[in-house]
């Protein structure tokens, strides 16, 4: 069994061995950019950037928030808001703001997540006293009688 061989130069090729075996050489050439490696194409272009690879919207790093904050609330790391927000060194009216985004509608958080919502809408009208209601969340946003399209 053959190892696998990286080269720097050179063109692809497809050797056959004579008990019917294929060994096929790629050239590659893997570069580090920003703490994570990068392969590059023989042409010289770039392969095309990971979703994990972008960097996360304000929006979706203040959904992330909320969702750790409450499930440190719910597992009882934390016993209340006040010793959280202590512990965080942050606001009580942040956390409480960020905390509200945890009950959006799913829709409303796929297109937080998609970067989908409508033009205009940030993080003000869907964490500030955020309705109860999923039909009057999206009602606030501007998305009235429907779901948000989700692909």
């Amino acid at each position: 069994m053959n190892g696998i061989r990286i080269c720097r130069t050179g063109a692809p090729d497809v050797v056959a061995a004579s008990d019917g075996r294929l060994t096929l050489s790629v050239p590659i050439q893997i570069k580090r950019r920003s703490g994570r490696k990068l392969v590059t194409l023989p042409n010289g272009e770039a392969a095309e950037s990971r979703p994990w690879d972008v960097a996360a919207t304000p929006m979706q790093l203040a959904l992330a928030r909320g969702h750790r904050w409450l499930a440190m609330l719910e597992s009882g790391e934390a016993k209340s808001i006040t010793e959280l927000a202590a512990r965080e060194k942050i606001d009580n009216s942040y956390m409480c703001r960020m905390l509200n985004l945890t009950t959006l509608a799913p829709d409303i958080v796929a297109a937080i997540l998609d970067e989908t919502l409508p033009l205009g809408v940030g993080v003000h009208e869907l964490a500030i006293s955020p309705p109860v209601l999923w039909a009057e969340q999206r009602k606030r946003i501007g998305v009235v009688g429907e779901e948000l399209p989700m692909e």
